[in-house]
């Protein structure tokens, strides 16, 4: 009972110390609250993968009404800044310089070949060297094209239905991408504050001796490590609920689920993020490689194989199977679960369950690395 309450006491004062120091040192608040807002602000408005109103150059190369009302179907979308000119010519420096993102050619056979019954071609130049608005681009004014054709086949053939395709998108109707990003960059906090944060802290102390000081008291290894990581287990909390508060009340993020189960994720993301900054940081004892080697394997992963930019079914193989050891790949899509579909416990406990493994690891490979280092 004695030796327990001794472990007690020792855990609680260095629960104490840590909590302190974190107070008292400027760089723990700035990484914990003030690199949080910045990030949030600008994945909340500065980033967008939102395309809308794309300016194109529209070349009408007869004018018939066949081809004015398409025109104004390009002019009427929602999704196109239409310019419109008789000559392709006009518009193909403006293409080079990226004024234009695109040209749709009508051709001057156009109306000819559609009055006759013969498919017209539609002629759709791009920029190639920004392959998303080029996909965009062409697939807007085949969709465009499209919805023309139908419109004027109804129109012709009245007395027979036209089949109407109802698109619905469930979670985000929308498609406003804000927000998925906002919540996804919350678990990019949540990795600088875990890891880059406390991998600096617990490097300086290597760097200034004071580990190797506390480490001739009674104090356990597991003890050292358990207080080292509390109070910023407690600051990681913190931050995010920071930035979830912003991210509803101030960028209007929608917030189906459960505080319960936000909470929970967090707490279990946290846990392989704290313990891979104890690792890094018994492992180099330099604030300097410290924070190069947190970036590079905890906040790199966490921004490029976690699936918050990029799909990770279009990665290669061998970065895919990679991604399985990146915490942030079940935590951010469990975020955005959270916040536009709700509690769903099943894909949750299995991110759980997955991301305490991970820190189980790396809670492990700290301990053995701090003896080590002692002994």
């Amino acid at each position: 009972m004695s030796t327990s309450s001794g472990r007690m006491r020792r855990l609680l004062a260095l629960v104490r110390k840590e909590s302190f120091q974190a107070i008292r040192d400027p760089s723990s608040i700035l990484i914990a609250f003030v690199l949080p807002l910045i990030l949030l602000f600008l994945f909340g408005y500065g980033v967008s993968l939102d395309t809308t109103r794309t300016r194109i150059g529209l070349v009408t190369e007869e004018m018939t009404p066949l081809t004015q009302d398409l025109s104004a179907s390009f002019q009427a979308s929602r999704y196109f800044d239409v310019a419109i000119s008789r000559d392709r010519r006009l518009f193909e420096e403006d293409l080079v310089f990226g004024k234009l993102r695109g040209i749709v050619v009508i051709p001057a056979d156009f109306t000819t070949r559609y009055t006759a019954g013969n498919r017209p071609d539609i002629q759709v130049i791009v920029d190639g060297s920004e392959p998303n608005t080029a996909n965009f681009v062409q697939n807007y004014a085949q969709g465009t094209v499209a919805n023309w054709e139908r419109q004027r086949q109804a129109d012709v053939a009245s007395h027979s239905p036209a089949i109407s395709v109802e698109q619905r998108f469930w979670f985000n109707p929308e498609l406003t991408s804000r927000n998925f990003l906002v919540p996804g960059s919350i678990a990019i906090v949540m990795t600088l504050v875990g890891t880059l944060l406390t991998s600096l802290v617990v490097a300086r102390e290597w760097e200034r001796g004071t580990m190797e000081a506390m480490m001739a008291t009674p104090v356990t290894a597991v003890e050292l490590l358990a207080g080292k990581i509390l109070p910023y287990f407690l600051l990681g909390l913190t931050s995010m609920t920071l930035c979830v508060l912003l991210a509803v009340f101030l960028f209007g993020v929608p917030f189906r689920g459960s505080v319960a189960a936000l909470y929970a994720l967090s707490a279990a993301f946290l846990i392989p993020a704290l313990g891979q900054g104890l690792l890094i940081s018994t492992a180099t004892k330099n604030q300097f490689l410290a924070s190069q080697l947190a970036l590079i394997s905890a906040f790199l992963p966490a921004f490029l194989l976690s699936g918050f930019l990029f799909e990770i079914n279009s990665m290669p193989t061998v970065i895919q199977w990679i991604t399985f050891i990146v915490p942030a790949r079940y935590l951010i899509p469990s975020l955005q679960t959270v916040f536009l579909a709700g509690d769903i416990w099943p894909m949750f406990l299995q991110a759980i369950g997955v991301m305490l493994t991970i820190g189980a690891v790396m809670f492990v490979l700290a301990a053995r690395s701090t003896r080590k280092r002692i002994g």
